[in-house]
């Protein structure tokens, strides 16, 4: 940052606590302690030591770095930030940074310590890279606590949602003897010959093989279902007129104001009635009915937003109404229908009270009704675990392929909605 720059965010009238020295400790005692309780954790697990992370120690470390980035310049600043943070936390924490002696996991120590500095150092960066002591103007003392505010965000949510998968996979890879010795310890020994003998029992054992499929074929043939109504319906929403049209388009997602507990109990008793009840295609009859509502509502916003004069000239030139469809709109909303796609396939993928509350057989259990088979205390919890890690993965890989359509589809359809 040139020192033009730097003179432009100061503004008349010395400090006050709108100033980049106030930014600079809230952002070193959020990080400091952060981190601090993220790293510390994630060392407790993975060894299994009883590590305890000094969170005091932690905040007087993230101070010290967001002062390093306050009195260094250029590049210099990042690199200080990281050292004074280091620096600090080990004179804070006496030689036993983490509760731990130096003996005790001293490379794990040494890893945890590195990446305790980086990290907070990296996050200061990233924040405070441009701020200077004095008093700020209002817009750039908001800008630095916005970036503030967001890096915090993003490193509690990443925490909430990796922690569990972490605690789940490695569940799955121990022995029953290790997890009755020590259920707090996640930690993993990769030399043990059988580390995936709760998968190899899963797919031998309990017929997991089938439950994939039976998931697959139910999710897919939703996903079918869903648009082979909704993609017509959102159309007719969006471009034709007839009576009620507007109170139809606001009424779409009303299905959604009855819980799924309300319906189940009637709908188990006429699906008994009617012999769909454990049966795949009841599931086929329910699944589609509560993701139409939604498919219809993101799609007829998303066709809102196509150039009519498109469709109208495919009209001039012979094509009927479902030809339009088919030639001219779906081409153009291929994001809108990924998204609606993947939406609908991880609501079907993960349905568990409907499945729980239909289906009998066991040849014939979706994914959630076979894990939910695992919980009995009769069977060892690891085989719980690596069965859900089984109804993860798939659907995980599935959105990160498919997240770029996703996003694109509901942000088009909100805004031209």
């Amino acid at each position: 940052m040139t020192a033009s720059s730097s003179r432009s965010m100061i503004s008349r009238g010395g400090f006050g606590l709108a100033s980049g020295t106030t930014a600079a400790v809230l952002a070193g005692v959020i990080f400091g302690f952060l981190w601090m309780a993220v790293i510390g954790v994630t060392l407790a697990l993975v060894t299994g030591l009883p590590a305890r992370p000094p969170l005091l120690a932690g905040m007087l470390a993230g101070l010290g770095g967001a002062a390093a980035l306050l009195v260094l310049s250029g590049r210099a600043r990042r690199w200080g930030a990281m050292a004074a943070a280091l620096i600090v936390l080990v004179a804070a924490s006496f030689g036993a940074p983490f509760g731990l002696a130096p003996a005790e996991g001293a490379v794990w120590q040494g890893i945890a310590l590195l990446l305790f500095a980086g990290l907070t150092g990296q996050s200061l960066w990233m924040c405070l890279g441009d701020a200077v002591p004095g008093r700020l103007r209002r817009y750039d003392f908001e800008r630095l606590i916005i970036r503030i505010a967001k890096g915090a965000g993003y490193i509690v949510f990443s925490v909430f949602v990796a922690l569990p998968f972490y605690v789940m996979v490695m569940t799955s890879l121990k022995s029953q003897a290790a997890l009755l010795a020590n259920p707090l310890d996640f930690s993993i020994d990769i030399t043990r010959a059988d580390i995936f003998s709760s998968y190899t029992e899963l797919f031998t054992r309990f017929n997991f093989g089938t439950y994939l499929l039976n998931s697959g074929i139910v999710s897919l043939s939703t996903v079918f279902l869903t648009l082979l109504i909704s993609v017509p319906g959102a159309y007719a929403v969006a471009r034709l007129r007839f009576r009620g049209r507007e109170a139809f388009a606001r009424s779409i997602l009303l299905i959604y104001m009855v819980p799924a507990i309300v319906l189940v109990l009637p709908l188990y008793t006429v699906f008994s009635q009617l012999e769909l009840r454990n049966t795949l295609v009841g599931l086929l009859i329910v699944y589609p009915a509560t993701t139409i509502p939604v498919a219809l509502y993101m799609l007829q916003g998303y066709f809102r937003g196509l150039p009519a004069e498109m469709e109208e000239a495919g009209l001039m030139d012979g094509l009927s109404r479902l030809g339009v469809i088919a030639r001219i709109t779906m081409p153009l909303s291929l994001p809108a229908l990924a998204s609606v796609s993947l939406y609908v396939f991880m609501i079907a993928w993960n349905e568990f009270l409907f499945a729980f509350m239909f289906l009998d057989d066991p040849g014939i259990f979706t994914l959630p009704r076979g894990v939910a088979s695992l919980n009995s205390s009769e069977l060892p919890r690891e085989l719980m675990m690596a069965g859900a890690v089984i109804a993860t993965v798939p659907i995980m890989v599935i959105f990160v392929w498919l997240e770029r359509f996703m996003v694109q589809g509901l942000s088009a359809g909100a805004v031209k909605g």
